[in-house]
């Protein structure tokens, strides 16, 4: 095996548990410890080290196994603080002060907010007032030199704990940032899924509402055609068609209903180009429709789709309220703004179709949706439907 292989199949230090890590950390004290006690190089202080190397290695001992709290602070750092207590009593040893670097830098790391301030304020008070002692009784060789110790074996592990410590903060506050707002991504689209829906859904029910009426309109006709085969078969034809009709839009709306998204679309919705359909069904339902449009150019999506629904809501209300009257739909195209207008006959008292219904307050809404208006209400002797729709945006 190669090495290259062996690293990558064994996990990095940091991966491992936390027993496992201090662990690692005791045996490295351990080593290192034992190669400066046996060479000789664990002194700090001058004349000699005057105990016995197992006294040394009772302190190393101690420290491994205090290795193992480092974590845990501050009953880690208050055991390793203990030892070095004990080990400036018999004299300085440099495994031990190595060691104790650790303990600092983990307590910085892992510890409470008031244990880090504490300690900070401790290590610096501690720092000058060895400085002190040592400028004052020593000189400022030796204040230099107590220093230079003090910077390495306290000020830079506590140094390096907070700044590691802040960079943590920083990472995990970016990241509960990114959850957050990845969360806010994560809502919007539902909400906006859930209105889409809902819009489909009221187109689910529009179409499937005009159809059968028209088919309920148109079959009632056909059966008081009895005398008349031709007639009713003609009608007959038209029930069909809506019927046919029906059950494609409602299959495919429903489709879309139950997909997760817009891909699985496989029929394009209803449009002003197939105005004729709802012009020749009502008239198989016994209506008089004049068609007057001057629409030669293609429109917006939403546009299109809506002057279609608001024509096929007003055709179906006229067959429903005025059997038999005449209708005229007239189509505009001026000043960037398309205009629909179904106009029919009223038969007696002049009071509002579909009341009760949805389906003036679905065409109200289409209407607004793209910015436009919509009047629906007598005029003279008919009953007007007026909407006003503005051409926003480019054609699609």
């Amino acid at each position: 095996m190669r090495l290259r292989d062996l690293r990558s199949a064994l996990p990095r230090p940091r991966e491992l548990p936390p027993w496992q890590q201090n662990g690692l950390v005791a045996l490295a004290v351990f080593a290192g410890g034992t190669m400066l006690y046996l060479t000789g190089g664990h002194q700090l202080l001058p004349n000699g080290d005057p105990f016995p190397l197992w006294v040394r290695f009772a302190e190393l001992g101690a420290m491994c196994l205090a290795a193992f709290l480092r974590r845990t602070v501050p009953w880690g750092l208050l055991a390793a603080t203990g030892i070095v207590g004990v080990d400036v009593a018999l004299g300085l040893s440099l495994p031990i002060v190595i060691a104790y670097t650790d303990f600092l830098y983990s307590a910085m790391l892992h510890g409470s907010r008031w244990t880090t301030r504490v300690l900070v304020g401790v290590t610096a008070t501690v720092t000058l007032t060895v400085l002190f002692v040592f400028l004052a009784v020593a000189g400022w060789r030796a204040a230099a030199l107590g220093a230079f110790s003090m910077l390495s074996f306290l000020l830079v592990p506590v140094w390096w704990g907070a700044n590691v410590r802040q960079q943590s903060d920083i990472a995990a506050s970016e990241r509960a940032n990114a959850e957050q707002l990845a969360t806010i991504a994560a809502l919007d689209r539902r909400a906006a899924v859930a209105a889409e829906r809902a819009r489909m859904a009221r187109d689910l029910h529009d179409v499937v509402a005009g159809h059968l009426s028209a088919i309920a309109i148109q079959s009632e006709a056909a059966l008081s055609m009895a005398d008349d085969p031709k007639t009713a078969q003609t009608v007959l034809v038209a029930v069909r068609e809506n019927s046919v009709r029906a059950l494609e839009e409602m299959r495919a709306m429903i489709g879309l209903l139950r997909s997760e998204s817009a891909e699985d679309e496989v029929t394009a919705p209803a449009r002003l180009a197939e105005l004729a359909r709802l012009v020749e069904s009502a008239r198989a339902a016994g209506m008089t429709v004049t068609v007057d449009s001057t629409v030669d150019e293609e429109l917006p999506t939403a546009v299109d789709l809506t002057a279609y629904r608001i024509a096929q809501e007003s055709l179906t209300n006229a067959v429903k309220h005025a059997p038999g009257g005449r209708v005229t739909v007239r189509l505009r195209v001026a000043d960037s703004t398309l205009t629909v207008e179904i106009g029919n006959e009223l038969l007696g008292a002049p009071t509002q179709p579909d009341s009760g219904g949805h389906g003036l307050l679905s065409m109200r809404e289409r209407a607004h949706a793209v910015g436009g208006t919509l009047r629906a209400g007598p005029s003279g002797p008919r009953w007007l439907v007026h909407a006003e729709l503005p051409l926003a945006g480019e054609p699609s």
